[in-house]
């Protein structure tokens, strides 16, 4: 009983910790948040900071952790619909997605700012490994409800959904590179929509699904982050 209650107390101080970082990122950027911030938001110590977290970074990733498992929880339901057609859910999936980011740009933008950085690369490829952990079981169920719905294609439906989550994560990072792109001015907006299309079209003729399968990328979304 004492080992389960302290994990529990455990789990409760890390998450206040993540709480924190989450709200500062948000109002300022992660570049601009300090551990410090952090302390003097909890008013704790630095030592009770470093009992959860090795790092900034740390913290970075365990806000990101938090992120990918919200974002993956808000399309559960569409995932567990009996009623609807493997081609509603793998849409619905990949709009649900794009409408929770859109909810959360303020957020997202003060992670993405600094993603690419150096001091960054591990959370960016611990990242990349929760996404296949997660997002593979989830469109393999989708892929295998398809196949018996008639869809042509080929392969066992973890193989297929593993190669649609690295065309996901091919979008991702054009996404991020375009985004700089933009704010440095180096290309227009209007190439912005086809870039990011081919990815879309990549992911219907891995399905074997007609051209236009998938909802076009919201143009509001695309004004949001690219405009």
């Amino acid at each position: 009983m004492a080992r389960t209650l302290n994990a529990t107390v455990y789990a409760v101080r890390r998450d206040a910790f993540v709480d924190v970082a989450q709200r500062l990122i948000q109002a300022k950027g992660y570049q601009q948040v300090s551990i410090q911030d952090v302390l003097d938001e909890l008013d704790a110590s630095r030592g009770a900071f470093y009992h959860y977290f090795d790092s900034k970074a740390d913290l970075l990733d365990a806000v990101v952790n938090r992120l990918t498992d919200a974002a993956t929880a808000a399309v559960q339901p569409i995932v567990d619909d009996p009623d609807l057609s493997a081609a509603r859910k793998l849409d619905g999936f990949f709009t649900g997605i794009a409408r929770w980011k859109g909810d959360r740009t303020d957020l997202l933008r003060g992670v993405i700012d600094t993603w690419l950085a150096d001091d960054n690369a591990i959370v960016r490829e611990k990242f990349r490994q929760g996404v296949v952990a997660r997002l593979t079981p989830v469109l393999a169920r989708i892929i295998a409800q398809g196949r018996a719905e008639g869809w042509p294609a080929t392969g066992e439906p973890e193989h297929v959904a593993r190669v649609l989550v690295s065309i996901i994560q091919g979008a991702n990072e054009a996404a991020t590179e375009l985004y700089f792109a933009r704010q440095d001015g180096t290309i227009p907006f209007d190439a912005v929509e086809p870039t990011l299309a081919a990815y879309w079209e990549a992911m219907e003729r891995t399905l074997g699904l007609p051209a236009g399968s998938f909802t076009k990328i919201d143009r509001a979304i695309l004004d949001e982050w690219f405009g």
